[in-house]
């Protein structure tokens, strides 16, 4: 197995696309002073992994560490936290820049809102998400999981108070099940992917997850860096990475980085949209069966489907070992590099990378060349979740299993 991409030949510049509104910086600034107002905020790390940049053979490599989020493992929660923020503020006619977190969770406003349960479906960290922030505003969760979820996820939900269960199905239709519930319960569902008639929510977890590039972009300045070159973004249904993209165009304009968007190749519907071409987004279907499982997703998000239509650079699909490659690259890194612990869903984009800069021959040349990936280019990864899988993490980084040795990546 070696990659499978498609270059975008017909890219945009940065307003002559899909609209950037919903993601410009007064919307990610607004985003992000509401997380401020929260006791639990700090910026993640933004790690510069030098060392590792020039093995392979790059100017720079930063790696956006979202390990430390709010105590959660992962980025999810800036977008659950946003966006039932944001609901919850629509409820009392307010605007979210006229209320905080504190307010929010007062015992007066707790009692004007009533009680309010939020569902959703989730791998495990959206799950997570949900469950904290419907908790620390004295709400309820109710959280499904596709089968095959990881137990350990499953009780990370369960101990936040949440009613968490893991299904007998997929990701997309554990999904309409949570619709389905929420329309015969009254619950409101807080799902990061949009589909007709269901935009409002998806678009505000977008809008939070920019919230982790606005930090980038400031970090990179204290570091004495440029902005990047290159932007390697992870994609299941699309929602961070559109909302990362959308804020990086809207911020940047012509000089925004070339982004490319990763995924496994057992649930790759950005990549089969954009294969496709008829500038539609197009479902995968199947058990979705992948070690990313944060990655595992089939239907695109239709809000974020036009910003990566028009404004991504190239679409990889991944097989699992490129995941695990990454984590054990982070995890033992070179000497002098720091440590970063990151999951299989958060590693794929270094593993891609490390593939990319490693190759001699076949596809990873091919889009080397392309993306324009030498000694001058400075790389911005996001490690968007820690071990939150101790199984899988110990498989991969302790037990080196899923590796390439019977891949045929250099043979293409």
């Amino acid at each position: 197995m070696s990659i499978d991409f498609v270059f975008n030949k017909s890219i945009k510049k940065p307003g002559e696309g899909a609209s950037l509104d919903i993601l410009t910086t007064k919307e990610a600034e607004k985003a992000r002073a509401y997380h401020k107002s929260f006791k639990e905020y700090e910026p993640t790390p933004l790690v510069s992994l030098p060392n590792l940049a020039d093995y392979l053979g790059i100017d720079k490599l930063f790696v956006k560490d979202e390990s430390s989020r709010f105590g959660l493992n992962a980025f999810k929660v800036l977008g659950a936290s946003y966006a039932i923020g944001r609901y919850l503020a629509e409820k009392l006619g307010k605007d979210i820049s006229e209320i905080t977190y504190e307010e929010l969770r007062s015992d007066e406003v707790r009692k004007k809102l009533g009680d309010i349960t939020f569902t959703t479906a989730t791998d495990g960290n959206h799950g997570r998400a949900v469950a904290w922030a419907a908790k620390q505003l004295k709400q309820k969760a109710v959280v499904y999981m596709p089968k095959g979820s990881d137990p350990v996820r499953l009780k990370n939900i369960q101990d936040l108070g949440a009613e968490a269960t893991i299904t007998d199905l997929n990701y997309d239709d554990a999904v309409r099940l949570a619709e389905k519930n929420a329309e015969e319960h009254g619950w409101v569902i807080v799902q990061d992917t949009a589909w007709v008639g269901y935009e409002d929510i998806p678009t505000w977890i977008m809008q939070g997850y920019a919230t982790l590039a606005v930090e980038a972009l400031e970090q990179l300045k204290e570091q004495g860096a440029a902005a990047p070159t290159h932007v390697f973004l992870q994609a299941g249904v699309g929602s961070f990475a559109g909302g990362v993209l959308g804020f990086l165009a809207s911020n940047l304009g012509e000089k925004m980085p070339k982004i490319t968007i990763v995924e496994p190749e057992k649930a790759n519907c950005i990549y089969q949209s954009a294969k496709i071409g008829d500038g539609k987004a197009h479902n995968v279907t199947g058990d979705l069966d992948t070690l990313m499982a944060g990655l595992a997703c089939g239907e695109p998000n239709t809000i974020s489907w036009e910003l990566l239509r028009d404004y991504v650079a190239a679409y990889v699909s991944c097989p699992d070992y490129l995941a695990a490659t990454g984590m054990r690259v982070l995890a033992t890194p070179l000497k002098g590099d720091d440590v970063v612990i990151s999951g299989e869903s958060g590693a794929v984009t270094t593993g891609l990378l490390h593939l990319l800069m490693e190759s001699e021959t076949g596809n990873p040349v091919e889009l080397r060349k392309q993306l324009g990936l030498n000694e001058d280019s400075i790389v911005l990864l996001v490690s968007t979740e820690g071990n939150t899988s101790p199984r899988a993490f110990r498989d991969a980084v302790w037990y080196g299993e899923y590796n390439d040795q019977d891949d045929s990546r250099n043979k293409k």
